[in-house]
């Protein structure tokens, strides 16, 4: 049947049995596909009954779908005139493994980020109504984004407008499994229909003209829903509530969707689901299937730069007990796990909260703790007021262990951690660090925790190798290290991109330094290679403005130092998908590019 579904009005004539078979075929297909070429299993695994109710419901891309985060939209992509192609996601020129409006008119908003569906979904219900349309906005939300303040704040709004605006809550993780059963789709059919809706607005009328009967009405009715229905702090947000219903049941989605779409105001629709639902060890193990890569020949067995932040985690507690670890519930991507079992009153998951995360750090900070949050690149931009206000205009002893620095491949540009030397250099009081290697980072880590004032560790997405770690080597603030003496060129390599440096030192047979700090920079090794070197050459993973490169250049030129500069970065755009090898050729991050920058006049 899969075969024959081109396109969303393909599903419109298909019966419910149809749909479920429709249903599982692409259960099956989705888990074949993902073998392949990896991405986000058991979140598009519990929502394949939904996205088809959805389609037959409502029709895009005159109504508007908002995915949050947008990982759980592959379903709708198969739908949407895509499932070709599915054989390239997340890979160089292929699908994005989020929403993106420029791969597809059925992609209302881009994403990649948590919690910003219902603030979308609400601009475009505000707008279809300013431009007298009566189409609906959609937003798609899970349980896990909504602990973003965002999407209360975006509620808050929402709940005082009559936009035509339609919250699905998708809950795959709490247990309210009671309140799914047969009596609660007939309620929930019933009050999402016409007959209940104009029953209330009457009733709400009537007693209008009654103050006091009106005010114990409500007042009682809030305290019966309380008592049997989830849904109280929803509605007292001025948005009406329907569930909890069944998200796989196809039947009972439809006809309570069918009855939704009738209503022209803020609501939301709570839906149970399974994640990784058809999948068997998806469902046991829903944290190790949420995402999965693709068949791998790489036989590097070192532990990945997070597996060491980790480590060092638990080293530096064992020693200090004033040592807390923040997540921004990244535990398991943050390489917290063990932490968080061995030092369990000393571990806070803030749920998605970035801005939260960060100003409880301060708050920590002021009270004589050492507070290390472990926080994406990406994600600290969304704590960047916080983190100017909060922590480095107090100057808090604070520190930032910045994982998913750099290219971080087939998440492609939404999750790529390439502005953060720029947007972090400007900032007093801050101390910036830039492993070359896991090594280099636990040292980093440990001379960190030995200052005073906010410091950033930023460090990549992958693995490099480990010797026997030093509990207490620390590195000299602001000095950078000569790993190989060379004539003529000088490469200053910044983070990760130390190895591509050394290979082309090696051609050129030039100088190669390990600059491991951005901010302070070793100004006084630069002076000296100026005067040495007739060209010099920086590389990093970061975008060209305003990065460490810019750093070198403004103080050769305050300096008026007499050397050629060249530098090596990510352009004044935002990247693709693709391998960070992929990647890294196509934005120039190469031993080739290297050597032909250091043979250029």
């Amino acid at each position: 049947m899969l075969s024959d579904i081109q396109t969303p009005i393909d599903i419109k004539h298909l019966d419910f049995d149809q749909l479920q078979q429709l249903a599982d075929e692409i259960r099956e297909f989705l888990i074949e596909s993902l073998k392949k070429t990896g991405g986000h299993l058991g979140s598009n695994l519990g929502t394949i009954e939904l996205t088809l109710a959805m389609h037959y419901v409502f029709d895009t891309p005159n109504d508007s779908f908002v995915w949050d985060v947008g990982h759980q939209a592959y379903t709708h992509k198969i739908l949407t005139e895509r499932k070709e192609r599915m054989s390239t996601l997340r890979q160089k020129g292929g699908l994005s493994g989020f929403t993106k409006i420029t791969e597809s008119e059925h992609d209302a908003f881009g994403a990649g980020h948590s919690s910003t569906s219902i603030s979308a979904a609400l601009g475009m219900a505000l707008a279809n109504k300013l431009n007298q349309s009566d189409n609906t906005a959609i937003a798609v939300i899970g349980d896990g984004a909504l602990s973003g303040g965002m999407a209360f704040e975006a509620m808050n709004h929402a709940g005082d407008t009559d936009a035509n605006l339609l919250i699905i809550l998708n809950d795959n993780d709490m247990s309210i499994s009671k309140n799914v059963g047969a009596l609660n789709k007939y309620l929930t059919r019933l009050i999402s229909g016409k007959v209940y809706s104009t029953m209330k607005l009457k009733s709400l009328k009537l007693l209008e003209r009654l103050p006091r009967i009106h005010k114990f009405a409500k007042r009682s009715e809030e305290h019966l829903k309380g008592m049997i229905l989830p849904g109280t702090l929803f509605e007292e947000l001025g948005i009406d509530y329907f569930g909890p219903i069944d998200g796989h049941d196809l039947p009972t989605l439809i006809k309570t969707l069918q009855n939704l779409k009738n209503l022209s105001k803020p609501r939301l629709l709570h839906i149970i689901t399974t994640k990784g639902r058809g999948l068997e060890m998806a469902e046991k193990d829903p944290i190790k299937y949420h995402g999965i890569a693709p068949p791998s020949s790489s036989s590097n067995s070192f532990p990945s730069y997070s597996q060491v932040f980790g480590r060092w985690l638990c080293d530096t507690a064992e020693r200090d007990e004033r040592l807390v670890g923040i997540t921004p519930a990244m535990c398991e991507g943050s390489g917290m796990v063990e932490f968080s079992t061995s030092f369990t009153e000393r571990y806070f998951d803030v749920a998605i909260a970035e801005q939260h995360s960060v100003t409880l750090a301060g708050g920590m900070a002021i009270k004589g703790l050492k507070p290390v949050v472990a926080i994406y690149s990406t994600f600290l931009q969304r704590g960047y007021d916080q983190f100017i206000h909060d922590i480095a205009l107090q100057n808090l002893n604070v520190i930032f262990a910045i994982d998913r620095a750099g290219l971080v491949g087939a998440d492609g540009a939404t999750h790529a951690g390439v502005f953060d030397l720029s947007f972090l250099r400007c900032i007093p009081n801050v101390v910036i660090m830039a492993p070359s290697s896991s090594m280099e980072m636990y040292e980093q880590l440990n001379t960190a925790y030995s200052l005073n004032g906010p410091v950033c560790i930023r460090f990549p997405r992958g693995k490099s190798p480990v010797e026997k770690f030093k509990s207490n080597t620390q590195q000299e603030v602001g000095k950078a290290n000569v790993v190989r003496e060379g004539f003529d060129v000088a490469i200053l390599a910044f983070g990760p991109m130390l190895e591509k440096a050394l290979e082309a030192g090696g051609a050129l047979d030039a100088t190669v330094v390990d600059m491991r700090f951005v901010k302070p920079m070793d100004k006084d090794l630069i002076r000296e290679l100026a005067k040495s070197h007739k060209k010099l050459i920086t590389i990093e993973d970061n975008v060209v403005s305003g990065g460490a490169g810019s750093a070198v250049a403004e103080f050769i030129h305050n300096e008026k130092l007499d050397v050629s500069l060249d530098i090596i970065g990510l352009p004044d755009e935002f990247g693709e998908h693709g391998s960070q090898e992929e990647l890294y050729d196509m934005y120039g991050l190469t031993v080739d590019n290297i050597v032909r920058c250091a043979n250029s006049e």
